[in-house]
């Protein structure tokens, strides 16, 4: 059996390493694709804020989940120690005596491939393939590959072409300002951003995306226009734009639920309601939202805070509470007797302007019959009382 062998640290794993291994089971005829994420790399220190070996394995079973032939092997993350690429191939040739192997690498791998432990060992045991980022690179590459043809009898593959020019040192700075989705898969993306690795800042379009689609499409345009009224509230008073514009776009997600889709995320979250919430899925959808925000896209303790408060408000409201409160209030599709006064001052005093929108808001349910919420009243004396001093 053709056996590709494809090694690396995977921190984290890109379309450069899946279309690679794509590439070389196509070009080589691989009947199977060994995928070993390294517990440890020999060659590299892993940086201080990496995801622990665990999950960067989880990742690489995402990213080549639909690479042909590919399978994931936990061989050096459960070794532990130092991933020792020559002890990885010693126990593959092993329980496969009869197989071809084809150790995959990039161009840097390749040109110090014989001062790798036990490199001669290696090279007498496997067929090199080499996917060069550059064209240029075509001298160097070929030279060391006859010599390791003269020194070890190894005949290297080198598979020209193109590679998608990524490295996981870029996209992890990429990831910090809320770009890179185009080179990883999005189940990958998915992951990061839900366990917020590498300090990632959620890319605004992916986030819309997967919000929009949990929503009725009737309601998308109001979270639109609360994105872009919390965006110019986070301007005007200071908050962060970022998490205003986090949740904001999250605000709504679980809004569409049923009472009893509510209660469900409930007792699965652990939520305590009282019985004003168990009466009213309006009131629930704050508090199950924040919990699906933070347990599926990983938001900010803030951010969280800040989607659980937006319809009863609380007292003690921080900015950024504030923020969300009195953009779902104002934003452009709103049309109510009173709106353009409120929305006037909330960029003119935001204090004032959630004492009218909380005032409005009790005038609004005691006229239809609906109790306030106590959370409602407490935040409206509050903020009555810090204006007084």
């Amino acid at each position: 059996m053709k056996t590709g062998i494809y090694g690396g640290t995977f921190n984290p794993p890109h379309k450069g390493h899946t279309e690679s291994g794509r590439n070389a089971v196509r070009r080589l005829g691989l009947e199977r694709l060994i995928v070993l994420p390294a517990g440890m790399p020999p060659h590299k220190a892993v940086p201080g804020d990496s995801p622990s070996p665990d999950m960067r394995l989880d990742m690489v079973r995402l990213a080549f989940k639909d690479v042909e032939r590919a399978c994931v092997s936990d061989m050096e993350t459960a070794r532990g120690g130092i991933s020792y690429t020559i002890d990885s191939l010693r126990e593959i040739r092993r329980e496969n005596p009869e197989d071809e192997l084809f150790l995959i690498m990039g161009t840097d791998m390749f040109l110090t491939l014989e001062d790798w432990r036990n490199g001669q060992e290696m090279l007498s045991m496997v067929t090199p393939v080499v996917f060069p980022r550059d064209i240029q690179d075509r001298e160097r590459l070929e030279k060391r590959a006859a010599e390791y043809r003269e020194r070890y009898g190894s005949h290297t593959e080198i598979l020209y072409g193109e590679v998608i020019d990524i490295s996981s040192s870029k996209l992890r700075e990429l990831l910090k300002v809320r770009e890179g989705t185009e080179y990883v898969e999005d189940s990958v993306y998915a992951y990061i951003v839900k366990n917020r690795m590498y300090g990632v800042k959620v890319n605004f379009p992916w986030l819309r995306e997967r919000a929009y689609a949990m929503l009725n499409p009737k309601r998308v345009p109001h979270v639109k226009g609360c994105e872009a009224e919390a965006a110019k509230l986070a301007a005007r008073w200071g908050a962060d734009e970022g998490m205003a514009r986090e949740a904001a776009i999250l605000h709504d997600i679980t809004k569409k639920l049923s009472m009893g889709e509510q209660l469900i995320l409930c007792e699965k979250y652990g939520i305590l309601i009282d019985d004003l919430e168990r009466a009213s899925d309006k009131l629930l959808h704050g508090k199950t939202g924040a919990e699906i925000a933070r347990n599926e896209f990983g938001v900010s303790v803030p951010v969280y805070e800040a989607i659980k408060w937006h319809t009863t408000g609380k007292r003690d409201m921080s900015l950024l509470e504030k923020v969300i409160y009195l953009a779902d209030y104002v934003e452009e599709t709103r049309s109510f007797d009173g709106v353009e006064r409120l929305r006037a001052l909330s960029y003119e005093d935001i204090d004032r302007a959630m004492i009218l929108g909380l005032e409005m808001s009790i005038e609004d349910l005691n006229e239809r019959g609906i109790t306030v919420h106590p959370n409602t009243l407490e935040a409206l004396d509050y903020l009555r009382g810090q204006i007084k001093k």
